[in-house]
């Protein structure tokens, strides 16, 4: 499903060796927290994995929003896990897949040329990533590394709102909102996986998109308001959030699920003003406002695995930048509306 092919032309030479013989690989760096152009390819010492790590060769690594609240900075709550001045990882970027170049003394599951996918704290956006084993996979057969590399936080998220958050059943009518975005496309795939009856909300250019996703009903929200629509919901994924909370709960079902997922918010705070004030809700209706934070874990990328080999789910490429493009990618991602994922290739 790619829509746009970025060239690698002008991209700098491979990994090489440093003037005290360390070996050294190409990356892009960040020195302090700020706008994408504050991020630049460098040259900088190639990681060793420790006992339990795997050393990625990288071959493409994907940008998220949240790459974005990383690299910025904000929300200022944020700092506190990723450094309170500065970046504490230097290197930007969770998501990655590639051949495995060495292991750890502790690693048994991975051998060097396995191709793997998964997602680490930092570091993707490098020739090579330390990744610890344990949040690693291995690349199935037919699927590309560019697919692989956007799969993993996009679709541990919807998998995780949708399956454990939300407990989608089969007939069960789920309502995807940026349901042409990272997250809502893989949202989209996998209810239609889980046998739901599946709305999604986009715009005008998406709609051909979201039913070949396999939506059994589209929403055009530059033309429709889903909240004033008759239609009701028993689970609703709105990972836009661009309608107070009285109006989406009005199109749940009397027990339905409302599922906030759009992680904007206040500088300060970033969501979690939002996140408590929907808990407090909860208390006093029996629908069930359920934000939540989504965590990486081995057993949901294996359950991935399962759905892009069975083709159940096939990643929505919007586009792919070579390395010394990180900053724009980023830039891209950091705009909004961006149509399925953002993928650098290295």
């Amino acid at each position: 499903m790619g829509i746009e092919r970025r060239s690698n032309a002008g991209a700098r030479p491979g990994p090489g060796v440093g003037p005290a013989g360390t070996a050294t690989m190409r990356a892009a760096v960040q020195h302090r927290y700020g706008p994408p152009s504050g991020l630049e390819c460098s040259d900088v010492e190639r990681p060793l994995p420790g006992p339990g790590d795997v050393l990625v060769q990288v071959g493409a690594a994907s940008v998220h929003p949240g790459d974005y609240f990383v690299m910025t900075g904000e929300p200022y709550v944020a700092r506190l896990a990723f450094g309170l001045r500065r970046p504490r990882h230097g290197i930007p970027g969770r998501d990655l897949a590639g051949v495995v170049a060495a292991v750890g003394s502790d690693v048994t599951a991975f051998g060097i040329g396995d191709k793997v996918f998964g997602w680490n704290t930092a570091g993707a956006l490098a020739e090579y990533a330390c990744v610890p084993a344990d949040n690693l996979v291995s690349v199935p057969a037919d699927v590309s590394v560019t697919d692989a590399a956007a799969t993993p936080t996009s679709g541990m998220t919807a998998l995780q709102a949708l399956r454990d958050i939300a407990k989608v059943r089969p007939g069960q009518a789920v309502l995807v909102t940026g349901a042409s975005g990272g997250v809502g496309s893989f949202a989209v795939q996998i209810a239609k996986a889980f046998g739901a009856e599946v709305t999604g909300v986009c715009s005008t250019g998406n709609i051909d998109l979201v039913r070949s996703l396999g939506a059994d009903h589209v929403v055009d929200y530059t033309r429709t308001d889903f909240t004033h629509t008759e239609k009701r919901y028993d689970v609703i994924l709105d990972n836009v959030e661009a309608q107070p909370l009285a109006a989406v709960r009005r199109v749940l079902t009397p027990t339905g699920t409302l599922i906030p997922n759009s992680g904007h918010g206040s500088r300060w705070l970033g969501p979690i003003g939002r996140i408590v004030r929907a808990r407090v809700l909860s208390g006093f209706t029996r629908q069930q406002l359920k934000p939540f934070l989504s965590l990486g874990k081995r057993q949901d990328l294996l359950a991935l695995t399962d759905l892009l080999t069975t083709g159940q789910v096939t990643p929505v490429i919007a586009c792919t930048f070579p390395l010394h493009e990180a900053a724009d990618a980023l830039r891209h991602v950091g705009a909004g509306h961006t149509r399925g994922k953002v993928v650098i290739t290295i």
